[in-house]
């Protein structure tokens, strides 16, 4: 039920008469903006200019670059087209990057295969139980992975392969050597 208190201010506000601010108090228990939204329903009450917004406080509403304001404040300035156009950039760099620089396999001084990093990197992820196996037993059959492009010539990445490949050997030949002193 609707005090006195409450109807004045409605009607203060909505510019409604003392009944019709009242029946809208008592529809939406007591809550001056619901209130204040049904009257706007009704078509009794205009809505607020600019996509404003009603408040019970008393002061000024602020201005129409509010709700732009508190949106992007919510989203911390990002809308979901501009975040998923920020990340199919970023997936587009990662690509390039990939096809710029190439993952190769030799044997000697052979070049047995070539295939652009991002190639490698779609097998490791759907088809690693046959990549990685294939890998390791392409170590044991004197075969040497190399990275070759501006992005991974200049890591350590090449010195792992090196070393891999180095080690392989090793294992092979104390194999080779244990087998001959029994």
């Amino acid at each position: 039920m609707a005090n006195m208190e409450q109807v004045e201010k409605l009607r203060e506000k909505a510019k409604v008469t003392y009944d019709e601010a009242k029946a809208a108090l008592d529809a939406s228990d007591g809550d001056i903006l619901e209130a204040i939204i049904l009257l706007e329903r009704q078509g009794k009450v205009p809505p607020p200019e600019h996509g404003g917004y009603y408040s019970s406080k008393s002061e000024k509403p602020p201005e129409r670059e509010y709700a732009y304001r508190a949106s992007e404040e919510a989203y911390r300035g990002e809308t979901f087209s501009r975040l998923a156009g920020r990340f199919f950039k970023w997936c587009g760099r990662v690509i390039a990057r990939g096809n710029a620089n190439t993952f190769e396999v030799r044997r000697g001084d052979k070049t047995i295969i070539s295939v652009p990093v991002t190639v490698l990197a779609l097998l490791l992820v759907f088809a690693f139980w046959v990549v990685i196996p294939l890998l390791v037993i392409g170590l044991f059959f004197g075969c040497r992975y190399l990275f070759r492009g501006a992005d991974l010539e200049r890591t350590g990445v090449n010195r792992v392969m090196e070393s891999a490949a180095d080690t392989a050997e090793r294992i092979k030949k104390d194999v080779r050597d244990g087998g001959n002193d029994r």
